[in-house]
């Protein structure tokens, strides 16, 4: 069975930075995306990065491009979402999610799996 756990949400202050990790398990197929997501109260959830775990491929949303960088490390099956320049607008549960194949997706519904989420709070 699939299961992803972020980690490494926080509160940080504009201007900060903050990792988050995905630890993925239980995959039968190692050609998968693993992609990022958040969701502010009272807004729609947004696809913000995602990898494909193979090839490295990425793809970000122009909402954080030039300021968030999504890595892989596949001996540890880990997925970390380097944030930088962080801004209250980013502020969100963070969540991490995967899908079987090679393309990429910033769409949600693409994805089968979920992790449970990580709060991030951009605060002064």
């Amino acid at each position: 069975q699939v299961q992803l756990v972020e980690s490494g949400g926080g509160l940080v202050q504009p201007g900060g930075s903050l990792t988050l990790s995905c630890a993925a398990s239980g995959f039968t197929s190692t050609i998968n995306v693993i992609g990022w997501f958040r969701q502010a109260p009272g807004k729609e959830r947004e696809g913000v990065s995602c990898i494909q775990r193979i090839d490295g491929r990425t793809s970000y949303a122009d909402s954080v491009k030039g300021r968030f960088t999504i890595s892989r490390d596949n001996v540890k099956n880990m997925v970390y979402l380097q944030m930088n320049t962080l801004k209250p607008e980013d502020t969100a549960v963070y969540y991490c999610a995967l899908r079987s194949g090679w393309d990429l997706h910033l769409e949600g519904n693409a994805y089968d799996y979920w992790g449970q989420g990580t709060q991030v709070t951009v605060s002064s």
